[in-house]
């Protein structure tokens, strides 16, 4: 814990200084022009200088047993003091427990290559600075993590496939697991350090991330496959410019979201594929109190060519909010199975902040419950388990939603605002869906609705137990 914080308080004295994490001799960069419907900076994609540690050179083995965490990080870190270059997993079996990235380092998985994670909780101790659900805490490590790093990937045709024997015990929600939410509810509420918020003990069963970037800058997620994780799958978090393209996730758990942008900004997702137990893609601003502080909103970020073949959401926003959103982007992509909704906006009273500047475009899915739904009183199980410590209304205003081709819906939307603050400036245009359950849509404190060419090709109320049935078995 001492070391983490003295490594966040030099980079914040070195950043103010102009030399912090400065670019390794060799490190260079292409720059990425993304197009939006709003100002879009470049984004810089780091080309990594062609050095090679190979983790077999630092006693790696694939064999039956042998824990490889050791060699793993050790080839990890002499990569990183070497100046930078590609840390590279060969074709094979390997088991490991956390793997902690660096700056200046690709970590390569060559074809043929599965990083299998071991589900002993205590190999991933000591605790590490993460969040959960929004607030910030001390966790058990995520499986890969970096903390405070530039120039970050993971890149090649490799896989990351976690072991869930022991994790997928955690999945239900005991009552020493809620109150352990509740203990960092309060904590986050009440300003306590986040030092203080210890939450890898006991029987908290507050699961690790899969993947948890912290804090860095130029990030690369390029061309692997995840099969299974124990929590939010990729967790991007208070970084600043990056790339995830050509993944392909795969994570049926409990809360296996696809990929989570929080307070983050500048960003692409591109070419991934989805297949998912919870939303695909979603866009997040931390919880209340703990994102106040943290004041960073997530904004500038494009997702395209994407495809979902399942998940409760294409694109998701919130509900962790409380830091704010602006500026997404989402076109041109495909839901080919049944999803709850195609774009759905969830905030609550607890929440604050904005949420602005959404817009999404040329869509295809074989169907939805809703196209498009926003909900300004979202709060699952935290309603009845913790308080309102204070009340902050969610300002939402330029929805924008356009060219969405849909099988069968049991409504095109469904727009619930707040009657203290209703929804503004909300868009819907040529959108046609085949059949839908429902023509009546709903539509509550909303100001400046605009639909314009939205056609329903029939009407049949059978259409809706199908729906259903899918919404209970996710």
């Amino acid at each position: 814990m001492e070391n983490n914080m003295l490594r966040f308080i030099l980079f914040t004295v070195l950043s103010l200084c102009g030399i912090g994490n400065l670019a390794a001799e060799g490190v260079t960069y292409k720059t990425i022009k993304v197009d939006a419907p709003f100002e879009m900076p470049a984004i810089k994609e780091c080309v990594f200088p062609d050095k090679e540690f190979k983790i077999t050179s630092y006693g790696a083995k694939a064999k039956d047993g042998f824990i490889n965490t050791k060699a793993i990080n050790k080839a990890i870190r002499a990569c990183s003091k070497a100046g930078g270059g590609k840390v590279i997993v060969p074709a094979g079996e390997w088991l490991t427990g956390p793997v902690h990235l660096m700056s200046n380092v690709n970590l390569v998985l060559a074809e043929g290559s599965v990083l299998k994670f071991i589900d002993r909780p205590e190999a991933y101790l000591p605790a590490v600075m993460t969040s959960w659900e929004g607030m910030e805490c001390y966790n058990y490590s995520p499986l890969v993590y970096a903390y405070d790093c530039e120039n970050v990937a993971i890149t090649g045709k490799g896989t990351l496939a976690p072991i869930m024997g022991e994790w997928r015990k955690w999945f239900s929600r005991p009552q020493p697991h809620l109150d352990a939410l509740k203990e960092l509810y309060t904590k986050a509420s009440t300003d306590v350090p986040v030092e203080e918020r210890q939450m890898a003990q006991g029987e908290k069963h507050l699961r690790p991330h899969l993947i948890h970037l912290n804090r860095c800058k130029n990030v690369l997620l390029d061309g692997f496959k995840i099969r299974q994780s124990p929590f939010w799958t990729v967790h991007i978090y208070l970084c600043e410019g990056g790339i995830a393209r050509n993944l392909d996730v795969n994570a049926h758990g409990h809360n296996n979201d696809g990929i989570d942008l929080e307070m983050t900004r500048n960003f692409l997702v591109e070419n991934c594929v989805f297949d998912q137990g919870d939303d695909a893609v979603v866009i997040k601003a931390g919880r209340n109190r703990d994102a106040w502080r943290l004041a960073t909103p997530s904004e500038n970020i494009v997702i395209r060519n994407c495809t979902v073949n399942a998940g409760h959401t294409l694109l998701g926003i919130g509900s962790e909010i409380s830091g704010g959103i602006r500026n997404v982007y989402m076109h041109d992509c495909v839901a080919s199975g049944l999803l709850h909704r195609l774009f759905f906006i969830k905030t609550n009273h607890r929440r604050g902040a904005f949420v602005e500047n959404i817009y999404m475009d040329n869509i295809k899915a074989k169907g939805a419950i809703n196209v498009l739904e926003i909900d300004t009183e979202v709060l699952y199980q935290w309603r009845k388990l913790v308080p309102t410590y204070e009340e902050r209304i969610t300002e939402i205003k330029g929805i924008h939603v356009s060219n969405v081709e849909c099988g069968n819906a049991k409504r095109v939307y469904e727009i619930k605002g707040d009657l203290r603050k209703p929804v503004q400036n909300v868009s819907i245009d040529n959108v046609r869906v085949g059949c839908v359950a429902n023509p009546q849509n709903i539509c509550a404190n909303v100001n400046n609705l605009t639909v314009g060419t939205v056609v329903c090709d029939s009407v049949d109320p059978k259409t809706l137990p199908q729906l259903d049935k899918y919404v209970s078995n996710k």
